[in-house]
């Protein structure tokens, strides 16, 4: 076994092109840490197979070109494997299966929405192809963003270039690099929160991926006929030039390549970011690979910098214990003019020392638990080539969901209007998606996405919002206020039919799940009580089941795991209560541990704070012994 120096994995990702540190003439040597926890067989590492599709792609083109032209209704693993850098996902609905014929394959299409906001113009262009080409619904995302789905494989270039063409885009929304960058969504007119927007868009252009591949496959190489739209108010240059300077010499870029911070093969896994300021949990923070919360001088009219946490993730696979979900570390705080080489040194070090050999432990939280916080910070500095300060201290978190009106400061009032787990239908007297569009076209309110899968009206008048409140009742939307709590606090991923890695179902039936608590909630004489509860079909986590008071995780048909012990502000991990429980076993599991919470209470605390207090062994125990008394 070896050491590695960020230096030499760095170089050996291009072939060994690169030079090792040096010193310029405008700069004093840079000492390169020892990285004691990071070790390398001294023999080539054997790559994993997605790893060499990177390389073979030729910056994200191959195989696509070639597939787009067949006649076949699907696209092969390699292509599968690409297509998500440009934001889709292939997939196919169980539901029309036939048997013995090919399967119903169509694909998914995510949207880069930078913190989440979404102008009038491009939501009306989004909004014609989930009718014109897709299945006639669209999607609120866990991370601020729109997908639609239905797209079949002969329509994939008519979408993507209207939406690229809109001043829209897909390019970065999956994939192995930074995702969308994740926002609170409260348009809130405050130096704080126009800093947090300001920067979640700026750190979404510094870590775009640079490739021509978008446009010369989806545009015939033409440049798109608007810009995207949250790049009208960023100064670009100075963007082209953060991305490419390396100011202390420490190799966080690869000068002259196409892909200045990536190199040939990106990252290692998807890579989140979200930003956020204090106080403010409407993003679970701690699930990301890097949380940013902007930290404001004495009387809050400037920023002085911000905190950073590190390795987040909420994906896992059952059975499998070398996979798990984490909460992230505290790294440290940097001065608001180094946020941006903070960020790149981050990125770098993943990028250099991420897992490329196992796909299952490649996100950042695995480096940097198998490092510790300490040799992680250690590994981040000689790219960052300076220490971190201490992380701030930060008043208590709170996790917000921006539901109902509230003042946005400048004169107008933003309205955030609750989606049952992000579907915007039609459907018998609720009529959202009629009247999203109807706001869009009658008012030209512009849309924010929450990462609750909400979607905020905002830049209202304050002599327009009962016109508001009004078109919305028509179409059969229940005001926010009027909506249970454990609804509004709940989240599902999508799951079946049209997801492959579902094992159950989430979305669809998490409403008569919330509904079904709640009624053992009435039993136990807590009616009204508050609880975090979310849902996916599979471990990875998308709806992030891991912070929740009670996650239920699919696993099997009409089974879920379940997961306790999270808390309503989403500051700490749940714990595996029960492998496997039966779908309709839910509320008999429930019972006995909703009746410890009311024997044992502490005043004011809450169910997962409860179950988090005693336990799992605890929980068993008492659960075992009232079963038999």
């Amino acid at each position: 076994m070896a050491f590695v120096t960020p230096s030499a994995w760095r170089s050996s990702l291009l072939g060994g092109r690169v030079p090792s540190a040096r010193a310029t003439s405008n700069s004093p040597p840079v000492a390169m840490p020892v990285v004691k926890a990071v070790l390398s067989p001294d023999k080539p590492k054997k790559l994993s197979k997605v790893e060499g599709l990177k390389t073979e792609s030729k910056g994200l083109r191959y195989p696509i070109p070639d597939e787009l032209a067949t006649d076949a209704t699907y696209i092969s693993e390699a292509a599968i494997q690409i297509m998500k850098f440009h934001g889709s996902y292939q997939q196919d609905d169980r539901e029309q299966r036939k048997r013995g014929a090919e399967k119903a394959y169509q694909f998914m299409l995510r949207l880069k929405m930078p913190a989440g906001e979404f102008p009038a113009g491009m939501y009306r262009e989004l909004d014609d192809l989930s009718t014109e080409l897709g299945n006639s619904t669209l999607r609120a995302t866990t991370r601020n963003t729109f997908q639609m789905h239905g797209i079949l494989k002969k329509n994939l270039k008519s979408v993507f270039s209207r939406i690229l063409n809109a001043g829209g885009s897909t390019i970065g929304a999956c994939g192995d690099l930074s995702r969308n960058v994740m926002c609170t969504p409260a348009p809130i007119d405050s130096p704080k929160y126009v800093a947090a927007r300001h920067l979640s868009r700026m750190l979404a252009e510094l870590f775009a991926p640079q490739t021509g591949a978008f446009s010369e496959i989806w545009l015939d190489g033409e440049k798109a006929a608007t810009l995207e739209y949250w790049k009208k108010d960023l100064d670009m240059g100075a963007v082209g030039q953060l991305m490419r300077e390396d100011a202390n010499d420490t190799h966080l870029t690869f000068p002259g390549h196409e892909e200045p911070i990536y190199g040939d093969q990106y990252l290692p896994r998807k890579f989140k970011i979200g930003v956020t300021v204090a106080g403010d949990n409407s993003i679970d923070i701690y699930t990301q690979d890097i949380g940013v919360v902007v930290v404001m001088n004495a009387d809050e009219t400037a920023v002085e910098g911000y905190n950073l946490t590190v390795g987040g993730g909420m994906g896992r696979t059952h059975k499998k214990e070398s996979t798990f979900a984490r909460t992230g570390d505290h790294l440290g705080f940097v001065p608001a003019a180094d946020i941006y080489t903070a960020c790149k040194a981050i990125v770098a070090a993943q990028r250099d020392h991420g897992n490329r050999e196992v796909r299952a432990n490649a996100r950042m939280k695995y480096l940097v638990h198998k490092m510790g916080i300490d040799a992680f910070r250690t590994l981040v500095e000689g790219y960052y080539g300076k220490s971190f300060e201490a992380f701030r201290e930060l008043p208590e978190w709170e996790f917000k969901d921006w539901l109902g009106w509230y003042d946005q400061g400048d004169g107008k009032a933003f309205l955030g209007v609750f989606i049952e787990n992000g579907r915007i239908k039609d459907e018998g007297s609720f009529r959202l998606k009629t009247a999203l569009r109807k706001v869009v076209d009658d008012f030209g309110y512009d849309f924010v996405v929450t990462s609750n899968q909400n979607v905020i009206i905002r830049d209202v008048p304050t002599d327009r919002k009962a016109d508001l409140d009004a078109l919305l009742k028509e179409h059969g939307i229940t005001h926010p206020d009027d909506v249970d709590t454990n609804h509004r606090l709940a989240m599902a991923c999508p799951a079946l039919p049209l997801c492959g890695l579902a094992v159950t179902e989430a979305e669809r039936h998490m409403p008569s799940v919330i509904d079904r608590v709640n009624s053992v909630l009435v039993e136990a004489d807590l009616a009204g009580l508050p609880i975090v509860m979310r849902m996916t079909g599979c471990p990875n986590g998308c709806a992030r089941p891991y912070m929740a008071e009670i996650g239920f995780v699919g696993s099997g048909p009409s089974a879920y795991q379940l997961w306790l012990g999270g808390c309503p502000d989403q500051t700490r991990l749940a714990f595996p209560y029960d492998e496997k429980v039966k779908d309709d076993n839910i509320e008999a599991t429930l019972r006995p541990l909703l009746a410890a919470y009311k024997g044992d209470r502490k005043d004011g605390e809450s169910f997962g704070a409860f179950t988090a207090r005693w336990g799992k062994d605890a929980l068993h125990a008492y659960v075992a012994e009232h079963a038999s008394a």
